[in-house]
């Protein structure tokens, strides 16, 4: 039985170009995992095995390895990046105990590294950071943790001090030991001494040092006293005082060094083992009903418990499907059955096995810590929980965010629909933020995504990996509609045809919602006027209606329907006449209710050099943007605002132009607002013209 104490589960994640993917080849090459390290920007890394990621130099899924250090086995997840795919990020956080957070040592503390450091946080996840990069031009660690602290609300706890900075940099002080670790310039990992710390550093040390101690003596009032009364404290002491403030979250252990040039990655891996939690160290998944609703049980970590799995990836290789599951407690054994609470079906695990980025090693059986793959699960969708089928429970499931843009596909011969279709419905499996429809009157298929990248990036897999050629329409936004007065109606759907008739009337309110209520139904009927059983029916009425509002036929959200009175006939009323009579009644009410038609507006992060800022203002003011801030940096300037999507297609190379290629920029969905009224105007026309097409 392997010991669980030695587990840990960790993500490494932070901004695009911060360097996560080379500090996993560096801990894999540590590791003795791989012999040769593979460079991002030469495409070789192990862990980016897509072409995509391989030609873009950006990691786009998420990949799971497995390795050893100091007698501990090490699950790793190596994040993205891009803002575009924070999805994968999310869900790998779902099922870490803990994380490294890579910031790089010129940028600092970039737009997306906030968004995964607010999913950590919001996952409750212990994290160390590893400040990479101190070899570039620009490079300050001391800038770096002043921003952790101002930008991210975090307390670093600094453990290592650089030794030089820029070209000059040649290795880091520990602060626990008071040791200074010098590399050598031959680039190999393990071509190090261990000296003493250099004489114009010896004040700083013993600064940080010092700092360093009481913060984490705080953990123990013991310890405090014994330290204030001038005893010196051990390392043990000091390193268990340590562990339990990070698991608490009251600080994180803060590391540097440059991974490219392999130095400083020995002391990031030491510091997993020591402080980051293992699986029994983080608090157990709560268990929830089918509804949702917390039950009040727990998944424990213990092998002896019923089984309780999580499955957080679907991926499609050259082998068939993969379900990366997490399991939080019990035995998977090969050949066993077990129970998709989410479908109520039970599948049987065929094979297990452990992933190394694209190659993977056979396993006869796995238990609660476990990070693995299965193979041939047929009815597994990302946040199904896998259970044993004799003792049933349900993990809290994940919430994924609606996409924002659109765009039409249509396969470029007849023959490729087909093929279309089942490469399709493989990519909604793998990133559930990813959907697809079809529209109805011209048969397109509509692919729908979190950004201008992601799906360029789909169109891009569909063509290489499938062998799918499309033509492409242009990006949509996803526009919502909503209503701003409350109207009371009243609606009779009679229809006589010989026999028994249709009959059903309402009377109804529709009024404006809380915002991001979606919509709702609710029935203050009293009496028998309408009786009960129908009261479902004219909710499905109207609630299949919302789906295309009255200006531009887009969905219609934050509305509340009440149910106010009605009346029946014994005979011919049912539950498809009061049906009718909601779609009936939200057709006639709805235009009374000034609808209004709403936009997207996305929360815009861009870097631009000193010399261009005053363009990059002006050009967001000239997107209907909204200026949040500025915040100067060394580099340059980090410029925030909120702009709306409609106005953000083809960005990055206006962007590009205007700072000469040094512009950078990120965007995520911040909130729906109305639209001005020359906009609506002008998206209700073109909606109309295509309706007309159609027709």
């Amino acid at each position: 039985m392997t010991d669980l104490a030695k587990y840990r589960n960790i993500g490494i994640f932070a901004h695009v170009d911060a360097g996560k993917t080379t500090t996993t080849e560096r801990i894999l090459s540590l590791t003795g995992k791989i012999h040769k390290i593979g460079e991002v920007h030469d495409g070789e890394a192990t862990t980016d095995f897509m072409d995509q990621e391989r030609e873009r130099g950006i990691t786009i899924q998420s990949a799971a390895t497995s390795c050893v250090w100091a007698d501990h086995r090490l699950n790793i997840i190596d994040t993205p990046g891009h803002v575009d795919f924070t999805i994968e990020v999310y869900r790998s956080l779902k099922v870490l105990d803990g994380g490294v957070g890579v910031f790089c040592g010129s940028g600092g503390v970039e737009p997306q590294s906030e968004t995964n450091w607010r999913y950590a946080n919001e996952s409750a996840v212990a994290r160390i950071i590893f400040v990479n990069k101190l070899d570039r031009l620009g490079a300050d660690f001391y800038r770096v943790v002043d921003q952790i602290k101002d930008v991210l609300g975090a307390k670093p706890l600094v453990m290592t001090l650089p030794i030089g900075t820029e070209d000059d940099f040649t290795g880091v002080i520990d602060l626990l030991s008071r040791k200074a670790w010098i590399w050598d310039g031959s680039g190999d990992p393990m071509n190090y001494k261990i000296e003493d710390i250099p004489a114009d550093m010896v004040d700083k040390v013993e600064e940080f040092r010092q700092e360093m101690v009481e913060t984490a003596l705080e953990q123990d009032d013991d310890a405090m006293e014994k330290y204030l009364e001038g005893e010196e404290t051990d390392i043990d002491t000091i390193k268990k005082c340590i562990r339990k403030g990070t698991i608490a979250l009251d600080f994180f252990p803060t590391y540097c060094g440059s991974a490219f040039k392999n130095k400083g990655v020995q002391l990031v891996l030491d510091a997993v083992v020591d402080y980051l939690p293992s699986p029994t160290e983080v608090p157990p998944q709560p268990e929830v009903d089918l509804e949702g609703n917390e039950t009040g049980e727990f998944a424990t970590v213990d092998v002896n418990k019923p089984l309780r799995a999580l499955a957080f990836k679907i991926m499609d290789d050259r082998y068939g499907a993969l379900t990366f599951i997490r399991i939080y407690s019990g035995k998977l054994d090969k050949g066993t059955t077990v129970l998709n609470t989410f479908t109520g079906k039970t599948e049987r695990i065929g094979r297990i096995v452990e992933m190394h980025a694209d190659s993977r090693e056979e396993l006869n059986s796995a238990q609660a810590g476990d990070i693995v793959a299965v193979l041939g699960m047929k009815n597994v969708q990302t946040g199904h929980t896998l259970c044993d089928p004799d003792k049933p429970a349900t993990l809290e499931p994940m919430v994924f965010p609606d996409p924002v843009i659109s765009m039409a596909v249509a396969p470029r011969d007849k023959g490729a629909s087909e093929k279309l279709g089942v490469a399709l419905s493989k990519m909604i499996a793998e990133d559930p933020s990813f959907r697809v429809a079809t529209d109805q009157d011209s048969g397109e298929t509509i692919l729908k995504g979190m950004g201008e990248l992601h799906l360029d990036i789909k169109i891009d897999i569909l063509k290489r990996t499938h062998g799918v050629e499309v033509d492409v329409g242009k990006p949509q936004v996803a526009y919502r509609e909503t209503i701003t007065q409350r109207t009371e109606d009243s609606y009779t759907h009679k229809k006589q045809s010989g026999g028994a008739g249709q009959f059903g009337k309402i009377d109804y309110i529709i009024e404006p919602a809380e915002v991001g209520t979606g919509w709702e139904f609710e029935s203050t009927v009293t009496g028998g006027n309408v009786p009960r059983e129908y009261w479902p029916a004219i909710e499905k009425g109207f609630k299949a209606m919302m789906e295309e509002g009255v200006l531009a036929g887009y969905p219609c959200v934050d509305v509340k329907v009440t149910l106010a009175d009605g009346a029946f006939h014994p005979v011919d009323s049912s539950a498809i006449a009061f049906e009718l009579a909601a779609k009936g009644g939200y057709r006639q009410t709805m235009p009374k209710a000034s609808p209004q038609l709403m936009e997207p507006i996305m929360k815009v992060d861009v870097f631009t050099p000193e010399d261009n800022v005053g363009d990059v203002i002006g050009d967001l003011n000239r997107r209907r943007g909204m200026i949040k801030s500025q915040e100067p940096g060394v580099t340059g300037t980090r410029v925030k605002g909120d702009v709306p999507l409609a106005e953000m297609f083809g960005y990055i190379g206006d962007l590009r132009t205007m700072t000469s290629g040094r512009g950078q920029f990120s965007m995520e969905f911040s909130h729906y607002n109305p639209c001005p009224n020359n906009v609506a105007e002008q998206v209700i026309k073109e909606a109309k013209e295509r309706q007309a097409n159609k027709a």
